[in-house]
C-alpha cells in the first residue's frame, strides 16, 4: 500500500521536500504565495497571525503562551471583512506584515473537506485508481489533510455519509464552510513544520469536484482508519 500511495501522488513528492526544508517562514515566500492564489485561482485570502521570536523561541504574535495553532489562525473576530480576491489587495496586505500567515476562507469559492492525514492518502489511492477528478489538497503538520470541493459541502455531506451507510459521528471527518477558513502553503504551525500541498493547484484542477464525488472514498478511509485505530487499542 505505501507504494501505491507514493506513486499515486506524485506531486506531492517535490512540495514536501521543498517544504520540510524551509528553515524559516520567509516573507517574500508569503507574499509571492497569497498574490497568486488571488491572482491565479481566484480565491479570497487574508493575513493571520505570525511567529515572532521570545527568548529564544517562536510564539504566536496573538501572545498566547499555549496557543492551539500559533502563527495560523485569525488575527480578529471580524477577520471575513478582511479577506480580498484582489492581488493588489493581497499584495498590499502582506507588505504591510511580510511574516503574516495566508488563510483562506471557506464557502465563497471552495468548501474543504477535514480528515486524518493516514485516511486521506488512503483515499487518494483510492481516488486515483478510480480516477476521479480531484482539486487541491493540503496537509497539515498536525497530521491533517484538506480535499478543497465546490461550496455547499458542509450542507450536504451528513446526509451523504448516512447514505453511505455511516454515523457522521462515528467518523473523523469533518467540513469547513462559510465562516471558517484553511491556512495555505507556505504557512507554518509554530514549530511543528509547514502546511503542503499534497496536490497542488494546477491547471488540471481548476474545476473542483463536487464533494459527493469523493465522500465514498472518503468516509470509507475514515472508517477503516477508525477500525484499525480501535484494533490498536484493544
Amino acid at each position: 500500500m505505501t507504494g501505491a500511495v507514493v506513486f499515486t501522488v506524485e506531486e506531492t513528492i517535490g512540495v514536501t521536500t521543498e517544504a520540510a526544508q524551509i528553515p524559516e517562514q520567509r516573507g517574500e515566500q508569503l507574499l509571492d504565495s497569497a498574490v497568486r492564489y488571488a491572482e491565479e485561482r481566484h480565491w479570497d485570502v487574508f493575513p493571520g497571525t505570525w511567529l515572532e521570536a521570545v527568548e529564544g523561541r517562536e510564539r504566536c504574535s496573538c501572545g498566547t503562551a499555549d496557543c492551539p495553532a500559533p502563527g495560523a489562525h485569525a488575527v480578529k473576530p471580524d477577520w471575513a471583512t478582511l479577506a480580498t480576491g484582489s492581488a493588489v489587495g493581497a499584495r498590499r496586505m502582506w507588505s504591510k506584515q511580510p511574516k503574516a500567515s495566508i488563510l483562506l476562507p471557506t464557502g465563497r469559492t471552495f468548501d474543504a473537506i477535514e480528515v486524518p492525514e493516514a485516511a486521506g492518502f488512503l483515499a487518494l489511492a483510492r481516488m486515483e485508481r478510480m480516477e476521479l477528478t480531484l482539486g487541491p489538497v493540503t496537509c497539515t503538520p498536525d497530521r491533517r489533510m484538506f480535499f478543497f470541493v465546490l461550496p455547499g459541502a458542509s450542507a450536504k455531506v451528513p446526509d451523504l455519509i448516512r447514505k453511505l451507510g455511516w454515523s457522521p459521528a462515528s467518523l473523523d471527518l469533518a467540513t469547513r464552510g462559510e465562516g471558517h477558513y484553511v491556512a495555505a502553503p507556505p504557512t507554518r504551525v509554530g514549530g511543528r513544520g509547514a502546511v503542503q500541498w499534497a496536490r497542488r493547484p494546477t491547471a488540471a484542477n481548476r474545476w473542483l469536484p463536487d464533494a459527493e464525488e469523493l465522500i465514498s472514498a472518503l468516509a470509507y478511509a475514515c472508517g477503516r482508519e477508525a477500525a484499525e485505530s480501535r484494533a490498536r487499542g484493544q
